[in-house]
């Protein structure tokens, strides 16, 4: 048996906690996530710093499965866009999920904060965006939770590359899926409707991060600000199955045509007929001179 390993009834074996602690340097938990926490770890070694995702196996079944799920994941993917996975290790109690620690913040945080800000800016992040999931989907990975707070810039110094994160949600599309996952505003018609559904789900949710990059609204919200939580879902809801958001002036006055198009295209209602990530990228707002330069903030 390795040093420091524990072997149990059921015959696997598993890290100790030392194995963890005498390769990496934890911090202080930076957030607690619906399945899991995040600290910056630093490598005892390099002294180089990454971020740590922790999933307690006392936290249930979802998040044992969210733990492995995501692991399973990570190994296999490998893309400039997509934060890449350094180390894991499954004690006892613990599920350890080392990865590269982006420091640029979130996408939406950094557009808020610049005075000037264009279609061409948005454009480049829709692209990176586009591309990741583009190469998801050519390995069968559906992600399944793609929203702007998955989207960071990798450094703090360069805000031109995103990366995307979280992947706890990911599958692989070996067959039709069904289990409704992910966040509400994001959601698919198919799978808020119950119906079988696959990779064109991520189009659908790019096409709503692309229309509030644009415009700094959803697509689908409640006018009522309900508060109960399941009114304000089925309200939700109900737009998604209908397609029902327009381009409401005068957010969308100065956006160019063909960044409409695309994003009816992204949210087509038939997931049929929906485009894909591999053909998004040849859009002319994306691929040729349909984005404007014009400063949306003006």
């Amino acid at each position: 048996m390795p040093f420091g390993c524990l072997a149990l009834r059921d015959g696997r074996i598993y890290d100790s906690i030392s194995d963890v602690t005498d390769k990496y340097e934890f911090g202080q938990v930076l957030r607690a996530k619906e399945f899991c926490e995040l600290c910056l770890a630093k490598d005892r070694q390099t002294e180089k710093v990454f971020v740590c995702k922790k999933f307690f196996k006392k936290d249930g079944r979802k998040v044992r499965k969210a733990a492995k799920n995501e692991i399973m994941i990570l190994k296999l993917v490998n893309h400039p866009n997509i934060l890449q996975l350094i180390d894991t290790f499954e004690t006892r109690k613990e599920y350890f999920i080392i990865q590269e620690l982006a420091t640029g913040g979130d996408v939406f945080d950094w557009i808020l904060d610049q005075g000037n800000y264009t279609e061409r800016d948005a454009s480049n992040v829709i692209r990176q965006v586009l591309e990741a999931v583009a190469y998801l989907h050519s390995l069968n990975i559906v992600h399944r939770n793609l929203k702007l707070e998955n989207l960071m810039y990798y450094t703090e110094n360069n805000h031109n590359k995103v990366v995307l994160r979280d992947f706890y949600l990911s599958r692989f599309e070996n067959g039709p899926i069904t289990e409704p996952c992910g966040t509400p505003e994001y959601l698919a018609p198919e799978v808020v409707a119950r119906h079988r559904y696959g990779r064109p789900v991520d189009c659908w949710a790019v096409g709503v991060i692309m229309f509030i990059l644009l415009s700094g609204n959803p697509p689908f919200y409640d006018e009522t600000e309900e508060e109960n939580t399941d009114l304000h879902n089925r309200i939700i809801f109900c737009r998604i199955v209908a397609g029902d958001f327009e381009f409401d002036t005068p957010y969308w006055d100065e956006i160019s045509p063909a960044a409409k198009g695309l994003v009816c295209r992204l949210m087509e209602v038939d997931q049929m007929l929906r485009i894909t990530a591999e053909d998004a990228l040849q859009h002319e707002w994306i691929a040729g001179n349909g984005a404007s330069e014009k400063n949306l903030k003006d």
